[in-house]
């Protein structure tokens, strides 16, 4: 019991961090379509997130994939790992949500 209760309050703390994630992922995808690491670095140039690691953005990027917000639309040998990456780029459904600043709410 005690597990389930602090998994349900970590959850309920990435909330509000998942949502700014996926508007700053969507920002990034306004200039083009990039990889889940190029976002990383993107974002970690900003001083959004703390290091350049995929893993800030990789699970949202799938989130957002599922929701309709963007698509994989090519593979790519990533210029950071060399080793092949899928490509991400903004769906209308996405360009939609930057633009009215609309992104569901995660329940």
């Amino acid at each position: 019991m005690i597990t389930a209760e602090t998994r349900q309050l970590s959850f309920e703390d990435i909330k509000p961090k998942r949502k700014i994630r996926y508007e700053q992922i969507l920002d990034r995808l306004m200039t083009g379509s990039k990889t889940a690491k190029e976002i990383a670095v993107e974002l970690f140039e900003l001083n959004l997130i703390p290091s350049t690691e995929r893993n800030y953005t990789a699970p949202r990027l799938t989130e957002l994939e599922k929701m309709g917000f963007v698509e994989t639309i090519d593979k790519k040998k990533c210029e950071y790992t060399g080793k092949k990456v899928a490509v991400y780029e903004r769906t209308q459904k996405g360009f939609e949500a930057v633009n009215y600043q609309h992104i569901p709410r995660i329940d």
